[in-house]
């Protein structure tokens, strides 16, 4: 019976059928988020780790915040390479956090097996409603002359220098040639609360933060970062519209240590891609402004580093550092 059944395993094995794979039989495959609990990254971990189960067996999901990510990303980049333990790669940690620590853990681009992208969300840039209003800013081109017509005067927050609320200000201010005084705070609500309270004249935010905001009148959308008009917010033209090329996405995905076998990396591939397309998956995902975006592992690899080198010229220039 014992060789039975195990011929009867491996016959399944064989044709590909639902067997978990071999590296997560009666084991755990855990995901670390290196960001707190309850945001949007944390809350689609959860969400795809709830697909995974059927594919992977059980999958749990640990928050390592810390170090804008570096501390949870570095953790995966030291685990074992054995397909149990993935991690979540972010815009800050593999893009903008190597050019803005002077001193890294780890190579964001030699540390990492690519798994795939996850996610992309607009950002949107802002203004408290009542400001533009009373400066009669009603368009992107209306900021953009307000700025030109009465130098130094705009202000604009973020969630911290280096973050990218801070860095896309400052390719917006670089390719409309206005100036805008930059005013960072201890994180995104806080930078969110003084535009809400009219300390600063606009923000570059996330799109699942501001849309409520947006909904209730409090705040007035000119543009989205995106280089397509976003369907959660469709007469929001882009920047792209008016300067071509303009594109700061938030984004995420999944990865795993360096050395992780090829055949266990397309096969989370292929998880990922399956659990992505479920319309459960797309739902939740839409509730937080958030489009799937699955690509295959050498896809997110490159495009990872198109991201690098797309953010090393803009933090250098806005002189953001962190340590």
């Amino acid at each position: 019976m014992q060789r039975r059944q195990w011929l009867s395993a491996a016959a399944l094995t064989a044709t590909g059928l639902c067997l978990p794979p071999v590296w997560a039989q009666n084991k755990v495959t855990r995901i670390i988020v290196p960001y707190g609990p309850g945001g949007p990254i944390d809350v689609t971990a959860r969400v795809l780790a709830e697909r995974l189960k059927d594919s992977v067996g059980t999958v749990v999901i640990e928050n390592k915040p810390g170090a804008g990510g570096n501390i949870g990303v570095d953790l995966v980049a030291k685990a074992p390479a054995d397909g149990l333990t993935l991690g979540i790669a972010a815009v800050a940690t593999h893009a903008i956090n190597p050019w803005l620590f002077s001193k890294m853990p780890f190579d964001a681009a030699k540390d990492f097996a690519p798994i795939s992208q996850l996610v992309r969300v607009p950002n949107v840039l802002v203004m408290n409603a009542d400001a533009a209003k009373r400066l009669n800013i009603h368009s992107l081109a209306d900021l953009v002359a307000y700025a030109k017509a009465n130098p130094a005067k705009l202000n604009f927050g973020s969630g911290g220098n280096g973050s990218a609320g801070h860095l896309a200000g400052e390719l917006f201010k670089a390719r409309a040639g206005i100036f805008a005084l930059h005013i960072p705070y201890n994180g995104g609500n806080p930078a969110q609360l003084a535009l809400l309270s009219g300390q600063v004249d606009f923000n570059f935010d996330n799109l699942a933060t501001a849309a409520p905001n947006i909904r209730s009148g409090r705040l007035k959308a000119l543009a989205v970062t995106t280089l397509q008009r976003s369907a959660a917010l469709p007469d929001a033209p882009t920047i792209a519209e008016t300067y071509k090329g303009f594109e700061v996405d938030t984004w995420w995905g999944l990865i795993a240590p360096a050395g992780t076998p090829r055949d266990v990396v397309q096969k989370l591939n292929a998880a990922v891609t399956e659990a992505l397309a479920s319309p459960e998956v797309k739902a939740r995902f839409a509730a937080l402004m958030a489009d799937p975006a699955p690509t295959s592992a050498d896809q997110f690899g490159q495009f990872m580093a198109a991201e690098r080198a797309k953010y090393g010229p803009v933090v250098k220039a806005s002189g953001a550092r962190v340590d």
